[in-house]
C-alpha cells in the first residue's frame, strides 16, 4: 500500500508549511509503525500526534486496512502540551490494562510484533539510540509475556533464590514487654513491618531452643527466613503478615500449653502454610488445578515451595540433619500443610474428636492428629485475638473473595456463596464461622488443654456474640427500609 501525504503543520504562529511525501508500509505493518513512518516522512518526533485526511476533509483511519490513494492524503501534526502528551500516556496504559485479560487474543499479535522488532534489530541500519530503543521494546513485550502466565511460576522461581547474599534487614532489640507479648494470643502484628516481624520470628527459633539444638546456622536461618517473606505474595488476606500470625499463634500455644512433648519443629512447618498463594484454583481450571487433580491444589503448591526452598544451600536450616531425619521432617511437614485445606475439616476434626477422650501421647498416630489440628487451629485463628486486631483481618480476606468472585463472574464460572459480594455481609460471614467451625474445634483442643479457655475460646465466644448483635442490627435496618419502600 501507499499513500502520498500532502502535509500540513499547525504551529503557533499559525503560519502553513507544505511537504510532498511519498509513504510506502507492508499490509503487516501496525498502526503504530505507520504512524512511526508518517513522522519519519515529515520530519516530526515519533511520537507527534498525527491526523489523516483525505481531500474531502475526512478523516481517515491510520492502519494497514487504509484503501491505496490516488489523490493525495492530508496529515494534521497537531502541537500538543504536556497534558495532552500525559493524557495519551494514560490512554496508552488503560489500553494495555484492557489488552491483559485478552492473553490468548494477543498471543499472535504479540509473537509476531516481538519477530518483526528483532528482525528490524538485525536487518535494518539503524542509528545505536534506535537500536537500544527497539532491544527496550523487545524486553518489555518479553515481561509483559510472563506477567501474563496465570500462575507466574517464571517470576516465582527467581523468588526462590534469596535475593541478598548477605542478610540485610537490621537487628531490632526486642524489650521485654514485646518479649512477654510475643507469647501471648492476643499480640497485635499490625503495628510491626516486615523487617521487624522477621527479628521477631527469629528471636522465636532461639527462644524454642531450635537454634541450638539442632545446631542451626544463624546465618542460615536469617536467609531462610527472607525468603520466605520474599516469596509471599501481595495478596490482601494470604500474605507475608498472615504468615507471620499464623506462626506468632502457635509460638503462643506452644508456650501457654507447654507442648513439649510435640516436636517443636511445629513452628517451622506453619511459616509455609500459605507461601506463593495465588488466587483459588479449583473453579478457575487453572495450571495448578490441574497439576494436582483438583486435591488440594494450593497446600500442594505451598508444599512444593517449600522443598524448593530448603534445597537451596544457603536457605537448608537442616543442613545438619542426616538423611533420615530430614526425611521424617518432610513427611510431617507435607501432611500438616495438607491438612489446612479447609475441604479436609470435618475429617480431621472428626478424627481427632474419637481419639481426644483417651489420648496417648506414645501413640504416633494420636500425635499426628493433635499436631494437624493444632496448625488448623493457628492458621485460622485471628477471632482468637482482640476485636481491634481481629476486625480489619475479616475485611482482608473478604476483600481477596470478592476479587476472585468478581473475575469468576466475568469468565462464566460458578462462584461460591460465600465469596459473592450481593449474599455475604461481615456479620453473616463471621458467625457461622465462628459457631460452627472455630468454637468446636478450639473447644475439643479445650479437652486436652484446659488452660487455653481463658486467653482463646472465651474470645471466640465474645466474638460470636458480637457478630450476632451486629446482625440483629443489621436486620432491623433492612426491614426498616422495607417497610419505608413499601410507603
Amino acid at each position: 500500500s501507499s499513500c502520498n501525504p500532502h502535509s500540513y503543520r499547525q504551529l503557533k504562529s499559525h503560519i502553513m508549511c507544505d511537504v510532498l511525501s511519498q509513504v510506502v508500509f507492508s499490509r503487516f505493518c501496525s498502526p503504530c509503525d505507520i504512524k512511526e513512518l508518517f513522522c519519519t516522512a515529515l520530519g516530526v518526533p515519533r511520537n507527534t500526534n498525527l491526523s489523516l485526511l483525505d481531500s474531502s476533509g475526512a478523516m481517515v483511519s491510520i492502519d494497514p486496512t487504509m484503501p491505496h490513494n490516488t489523490e493525495r492524503y492530508f496529515v494534521l501534526v497537531l502541537s500538543s502540551d504536556k497534558e495532552e502528551l500525559f493524557q495519551n500516556v494514560l490512554t496508552q496504559v488503560a489500553e494495555q490494562f484492557s489488552r491483559a485479560f485478552k492473553i490468548n487474543e494477543l498471543k499472535t499479535e504479540v509473537t509476531n510484533r516481538l519477530a518483526m522488532l528483532e528482525k528490524r534489530v538485525e536487518l535494518e541500519g539503524m542509528k545505536v539510540v534506535e537500536i537500544e530503543k527497539c532491544r527496550n521494546d523487545i524486553k518489555k513485550l518479553r515481561e509483559e509475556m510472563v506477567s501474563r502466565n496465570n500462575s507466574n511460576f517464571l517470576e516465582d522461581n527467581k523468588k526462590l533464590t534469596p535475593r541478598r547474599d548477605v542478610p540485610s534487614y537490621p537487628k531490632y532489640h526486642l524489650s521485654k514487654e514485646t518479649v512477654e507479648a510475643l507469647r501471648l494470643p492476643a499480640f497485635d502484628a499490625w503495628q510491626w513491618e516486615p523487617n521487624e516481624m522477621l527479628t521477631c520470628l527469629e528471636h522465636m527459633y532461639h527462644d524454642l531452643r531450635l537454634v541450638k539444638d539442632f545446631n542451626i546456622n544463624p546465618i542460615t536461618l536469617k536467609r531462610w527466613l527472607l525468603c520466605i517473606h520474599d516469596n509471599y505474595r501481595n495478596n490482601p488476606f494470604h500474605n507475608f503478615r498472615h504468615c507471620f500470625c499464623v506462626t506468632q499463634m502457635m509460638y503462643s500455644m506452644i508456650c501457654l500449653c507447654n507442648l513439649q512433648v510435640i516436636p517443636r519443629f511445629l513452628i517451622q512447618t506453619v511459616v509455609f502454610s500459605d507461601i506463593q498463594h495465588p488466587p483459588y484454583q479449583v473453579n478457575a481450571r487453572t495450571e495448578l488445578a490441574v497439576r494436582y487433580n483438583d486435591i488440594s491444589p494450593l497446600e500442594n503448591h505451598h508444599c512444593a515451595v517449600a522443598f524448593q526452598i530448603f534445597s537451596q544451600p544457603d536457605c537448608n536450616i537442616f543442613a545438619n540433619f542426616d538423611p533420615e531425619a530430614f526425611k521424617q521432617i518432610r513427611q510431617g511437614t507435607i501432611t500438616l500443610i495438607l491438612a489446612t485445606d479447609m475441604a479436609r475439616h470435618g475429617e480431621i476434626l472428626d478424627s481427632f474428636k474419637q481419639k481426644v477422650d483417651s489420648f496417648d501421647y506414645s501413640d504416633e498416630e494420636h500425635v499426628t492428629c493433635l499436631k494437624m489440628v493444632l496448625i488448623k487451629c493457628c492458621d485460622i485463628s485471628n477471632e482468637v485475638r482482640p476485636m481491634e486486631v481481629a476486625e480489619p483481618w475479616v475485611d482482608c480476606l473478604l476483600e481477596e473473595y470478592f476479587m476472585q468472585s468478581d473475575r469468576e463472574k466475568c469468565e462464566g464460572l460458578p462462584v461460591a456463596p460465600f465469596m459473592d459480594r450481593e449474599k455475604v455481609t461481615k456479620p453473616t460471614a463471621q458467625i457461622g464461622f465462628i459457631k460452627f467451625v472455630l468454637i468446636p474445634m478450639f473447644e475439643t483442643v479445650m479437652k486436652l488443654f484446659p488452660q487455653i479457655e481463658e486467653a482463646m475460646v472465651q474470645p471466640l465466644r465474645e466474638s460470636r456474640d458480637r457478630y450476632e448483635e451486629l446482625k440483629q442490627i443489621d436486620d432491623a435496618m433492612n426491614e426498616v427500609g422495607r417497610v419505608s419502600a413499601r410507603e
